[in-house]
């Protein structure tokens, strides 16, 4: 068992994100997760993700712990509120903004890619 307290835990800036706070809370690095690695990320009003991982392998679970973000994809554009969870498939991009006034908080769960 490997426990993390969130005071250990040392934010990260994950490219092309903007107007966010980002905390990788378990992984490879930190415990030694091989199939995936989980994350917190705290986006303030108007923060969010320019389009990233279209060529990306991994699969990707957003859940809303608090506030609410607005996510498109190619052929989708949803708001996710708290207490809904996302699903993005392998190689589907995406970009998000939080168009509300609160702050919002993400727990991210992304895989790692296949190992060859």
């Amino acid at each position: 068992m490997i426990v993390r307290s969130i005071s250990e835990v040392k934010p990260y800036d994950p490219p092309v994100h903007f107007g966010a706070i980002s905390l990788r809370l378990q992984g490879a690095e930190e415990s030694g997760l091989t199939k995936f690695w989980v994350g917190m990320t705290h986006f303030l009003p108007g923060g969010g993700a320019e389009w990233d991982y279209e060529n990306s392998p991994t699969e990707k679970v957003y859940y809303v712990l608090r506030g609410e973000i607005t996510v498109k994809t190619k052929d989708k554009e949803v708001t996710v509120k708290e207490g809904d969870s996302l699903y993005l498939a392998p190689h589907e991009g995406r970009s998000m903004i939080n168009q509300s006034n609160f702050p919002c908080t993400l727990l991210v769960s992304i895989s790692y890619p296949d190992k060859k």
